[in-house]
């Protein structure tokens, strides 16, 4: 599997970087973890000549630099990254010409195995327009007689409509585009196999158009400079050969998926007029007459108004056999904001060095890297924005009329310390005594079913009426798992309703069963999906939900702590370290801010070195993110009696997203679950922020094979 941009330019294309030579482009590729990058821009003379100088063949159709350029990059490479990137020689032409009374403006992406072939395809246009004016030139050519050039280069070559939604230079583009890919290239339709997204769009918008699905989907960076490859690829799961990927997006067998911006940060995602600072949905603009209402001229209409015109599908339909999607926000931008700094600032940028050289190339770190590693090498906002990039929860400002849109994971309150980010009681209880009660002491104060914790009778038959009328709104396979006995894994795919069948079973076990709310545990991961299903739990329980523990892993250790501060070795007013106060921890330690960053990061690799950075933010009344589930996992281990007493407490434990808990978040619901009999988990292992790891911890659970449910979308 490796990840492939084919759509960049060179130092010869207008407003591009001056630093976008072979070099460099393989340089920032190997650091992003793109493994086959296009050259771009192979119709301009010279840069067509500093490619004949810079590479050499590879695989089939690939190249790569030569062996004094790659000596080099492998020199300059962080240590993390895999040095080995190929290029492919790629070209974008754009067309302005006049069909049926219209003048259209499309641009194509060109792709050759050979410079032999990219050599022909250069001479016939040479004919035709100055290639030498700009390494994207302008030709006056019709779409169809520019893929008959290229097809007529040799074996191999194709065109891939470039960003197909942008309005105005684009095969469906709503300035100057067709109603589809085949009125563009006529009688050579058939040759087009493939079409690119563009920023602006994404594979599910497309899949909104039943016209697209005899293409496959590529996405591309389009990068200006060499900081941007990356920012949009496409996976490929075929060897590294030139010809296998073109079969692959023939065919769709081995095209693993792309990876994509969010549309919305595209920069005509939405119609509008910039200069008049109006953003509107497409409802808006047709109720508008597509006329700005400030001054009174046509507004730009975005890609998702163009595509909503041609759609005959709702969104979320997805095509039998359509590779995956996954949106990306660029490292920089998280680390940016995670600073409250530019992207592009010194500050930022020696953080990704940082970032990199610890954990390997960026694309690594936001897909799939360990989110406790991430935590720990860039502090708990970092891990904690990088898991919610993967969960897809970000806060998005669409672009519009040239305008990029804003995709933020952060809220402006999370920005100012780790403990805002996970739902973290406001008020903290007093301290327990340091001694756990007696186990007996626990059992004996728990109720008996349908009846409260000192004796007096539940309304048990109101209950039940009411149980029943809840679960009512359930379709069968939800109430069947709402109303199941435990223990109970229940496997669900995207959109099929799990927390709500969850909530359902919590007020299920209190108004049906007569469990007191107080006994009841929920846990998930986000402040957010806390408050979620507190809210859907005030809705079915009206009159008792305030006595529901309904916290996240992090907000469940911290309460532990905070009733057993004095057994955990902490004092009873201890504080939860902040990234700033985990590094001046670590600088008092190490004798400066550059050694504390190395102390952080060795943390990562070495438990003995965590455990020693974790007893000397507990010598100073403090404990940082980690510590929240690695101290009550070390206290309950050490006290049984402690463990028994709060699974006595909690004799029913719900778990949201359970594919997504790691090797701690496990061990203590172990602990805490006791024999399992009251326990729930939901979530699905294909979903998983940890990759193919979480299976690992799903499958490991205890849990009877005829309790589990499976229930798969469609």
């Amino acid at each position: 599997m490796f990840h492939a941009d084919l759509h960049i330019h060179s130092r010869y294309s207008r407003a591009c970087s001056k630093n976008c030579d072979p070099a460099a482009l393989a340089w920032w590729a190997v650091r992003k973890g793109v493994t086959v990058v296009g050259t771009g821009d192979f119709t301009h003379p010279a840069w067509a000549a500093e490619l004949a100088e810079s590479l050499e063949p590879a695989e089939p159709g690939l190249f790569r630099l030569q062996p004094g350029l790659a000596a080099e990059l492998a020199r300059t490479s962080p240590a993390s990254c895999e040095p080995r990137v190929r290029f492919l020689l790629s070209a974008e032409i754009s067309t302005i010409y006049q069909r049926d009374g219209v003048t259209r403006k499309v641009h194509h992406l060109l792709y050759a195995p050979t410079f032999e072939a990219a050599s022909h395809i250069s001479t016939s246009l040479a004919k035709i327009g100055n290639l030498a004016s700009d390494g994207r030139p302008i030709l006056g050519l019709d779409s169809r007689h520019l893929l008959e050039i290229t097809l007529s280069a040799g074996p191999g070559c194709y065109l891939v409509p470039a960003h197909i939604w942008t309005p105005w230079f684009a095969v469906l583009g709503s300035k100057s585009g067709f109603e589809s890919v085949t009125s563009c290239y006529l009688d050579l339709a058939e040759h087009v196999f493939a079409v690119e997204t563009g920023l602006s769009s994404d594979p599910p918008m497309n899949w909104m158009c039943s016209a697209l699905d005899s293409y496959r989907l590529v996405s591309n960076s389009d990068a200006h400079s060499p900081p941007m490859i990356g920012r949009e690829a496409t996976t490929f799961g075929t060897e590294l050969d030139y010809f296998a990927m073109a079969a692959a997006l023939r065919s769709g067998t081995g095209l693993a998926g792309t990876l994509n911006f969010h549309p919305e940060g595209g920069r005509y995602h939405l119609d509008g007029h910039r200069k008049c600072g109006i953003r509107f949905e497409p409802a808006q603009s047709s109720a508008q007459g597509g006329i700005c209402p400030a001054c009174g001229k046509p507004l730009t209409i975005g890609v998702l108004h163009r595509v909503s015109e041609l759609a005959d599908r709702p969104l979320g339909h997805q095509p039998a056999g359509a590779a995956t999607a996954m949106h990306l926000v660029s490292l920089p931008d998280i680390v940016g904001e995670t600073r409250d700094s530019g992207p592009r600032s010194k500050k930022v940028s020696t953080e990704v060095d940082r970032l990199v050289a610890a954990l390997g190339p960026e694309l690594h770190i936001l897909l799939a890297a360990d989110l406790a590693d991430v935590s720990r090498a860039g502090g708990s906002l970092l891990g904690e924005a990088i898991a919610r990039l993967r969960r897809g929860d970000v806060i998005k400002e669409a672009g519009y009329d040239g305008e990029y849109g804003v995709i933020r994971l952060l809220r402006r309150g999370e920005l100012t310390g780790s403990a805002a980010l996970f739902d973290l009681p406001a008020t903290v209880p007093a301290a327990a005594p340091a001694t756990a009660p007696s186990a007996a002491e626990a059992v004996a104060d728990q109720p008996e079913p349908g009846r409260g914790r000192r004796g007096e009778p539940g309304p048990a038959g109101a209950a039940q009426i009411a149980g029943a009328a809840m679960q009512a709104g359930l379709d069968p396979e939800q109430r069947a798992a709402a109303e199941a006995a435990g223990p109970l894994m229940i496997i669900a795919g995207p959109g099929t309703g799990k927390t709500r069948t969850l909530t359902h079973r919590i007020a299920a076990d209190v108004a049906g069963r007569g469990l007191p709310p107080a006994a009841c545990l929920a846990l998930t991961f986000t402040r957010r999906a806390a408050q979620e299903m507190r809210d859907r739990l005030a809705v079915l329980i009206p009159r008792q939900p305030s006595q529901l523990t309904v916290t996240t892993f992090h907000g469940l250790g911290l309460l532990i702590l905070r009733e057993h501060a004095a057994l955990a070795g902490l004092p009873a007013g201890f504080a939860v370290a902040d990234d700033r106060a985990r590094l001046a921890v670590a600088a008092e330690l190490a004798g400066s801010d550059r050694a504390a960053r190395r102390l952080l990061a060795s943390a990562v690799a070495s438990p003995e070195h965590r455990a020693e950075f974790a007893r000397a933010l507990a010598g100073r009344g403090l404990v940082d993110l980690d510590g929240l589930v690695e101290l009550p996992l070390g206290l309950l281990r050490d006290h049984p009696v402690l463990a028994a007493s709060l699974a006595a407490r909690w004799p029913r434990i719900s778990v949201d997203e359970y594919q997504d808990i790691d090797a701690n978040q496990y061990a203590l619901l172990r602990l805490l679950a006791g024999d399992g009999t009251g326990l729930t988990v939901i979530g699905d292992p294909d979903q998983a922020i940890y990759g193919s790891g979480a299976r690992t911890w799903a499958s490991s659970c205890v849990l009877p094979p005829t309790t589990q449910r499976r229930r798969r979308s469609s």
